[in-house]
């Protein structure tokens, strides 16, 4: 198998994650996406986000498509940290090939997340481009250190077989939706 792993608050979901999770899987040849809806973010305020129930249901009433789980795995094993997922995940699922997904902005700041490259060291990376992130995201400190195991965009599908580290930037249609916007529009979940 073959899996996407696409981390965030979900708050709110929005359509901008279904088109990053439809490239990957289309991309990358993936078997799944999983939406990793967290309990709350470490780089965040996380006083004022629903629940996880409510950002659940959201967000699967978004995914609509047979390849996309939606899941709140992290609140049931009780990690906090991307690192600490994926590797609860890729020792307790030996045959499955993970994917790390994410938009071109957390590239960006990529750097300031816990043990950053310890992750590129657990599973390869795919990052979808998103409007206004894409030179910032290409000129940032995590780029800068995974440029060598870059994979040309073309062969985005080997990524999974290959291990980690790798890396892949992935261009096509880009959505300019963001949740944070959407939740100072008013537009959040309540």
């Amino acid at each position: 198998m073959r899996i996407g792993l696409f981390g965030g608050s979900f708050n709110p979901p929005h359509e901008g994650h279904r088109l990053a999770t439809l490239i990957a899987l289309r991309r990358l040849k993936l078997d799944a996406v999983w939406w990793l809806v967290t309990p709350g973010n470490p780089l965040k305020e996380n006083s004022g986000l629903p629940p996880l129930s409510v950002r659940m249901q959201a967000a699967e009433r978004l995914a609509r498509h047979p390849r996309i789980v939606v899941t709140d795995i992290e609140a049931r094993i009780g990690t906090r940290y991307t690192f600490d997922t994926i590797d609860y995940l890729v020792k307790r699922c030996p045959g499955t090939k993970f994917v790390w997904i994410m938009g071109a902005d957390n590239l960006a700041s990529f750097h300031r997340w816990q043990r950053w490259r310890d992750i590129a060291k657990l599973a390869p990376i795919a990052v979808v481009d998103r409007p206004a992130s894409t030179l910032k995201a290409a000129h940032s400190r995590a780029a800068h250190f995974l440029a060598r195991h870059r994979f040309d965009e073309a062969d985005g599908a080997l990524l999974s077989n290959a291990g980690a580290p790798g890396f892949v930037f992935l261009h096509g249609p880009r959505s300019s939706l963001s949740s944070t916007e959407l939740r100072n529009k008013g537009e959040g979940l309540a």
